[in-house]
């Protein structure tokens, strides 16, 4: 099966962060799912470790070449996940989330994510 992480799935994943859940650690793990982490959510990490409020120790690229080494693959934004974003009700109003939503519902692919207003789109959330 697929998944997409959720941005602090990725880093409470990446830290053995004790937040993650165990059922998302498990689906992270399981060797026979495969695991996405959009370039938004690399992108936001980015932002956030510049501005300080993110401390990535080791730099958003040794932190995403880290995630593929885990198996952890990384998917980019394209016009048909734009095309659903554009139609989003304002549930949620950070745009890094809503491109998350996009590509789950466009892509078809559950979200692995602790965010709650999540559940309020047509994606399928799970934690």
């Amino acid at each position: 099966m697929k998944y997409l992480l959720d941005t602090h799935a990725l880093i409470w994943y990446a830290n053995n962060d004790d937040q993650l859940s165990p059922s998302a650690l498990s689906l992270i793990t399981d060797p026979r799912n495969t695991c996405y982490i959009s370039i938004a959510s690399l992108w936001e990490m980015t932002i956030k470790s510049s501005l300080g409020k993110l401390d990535l120790k080791t730099g958003i690229g040794n932190f995403a070449m880290l995630a593929l080494q885990n198996g952890i693959r990384v998917t980019s934004i394209n016009i048909n996940h734009l095309e659903v974003y554009e139609t989003l009700p304002l549930h949620h109003k950070d745009p890094f989330d809503r491109i998350l939503i996009a590509q789950s519902i466009s892509d078809n692919i559950p979200l692995i994510s602790k965010d709650k207003i999540f559940k309020t789109y047509l994606s399928s959330v799970v934690w």
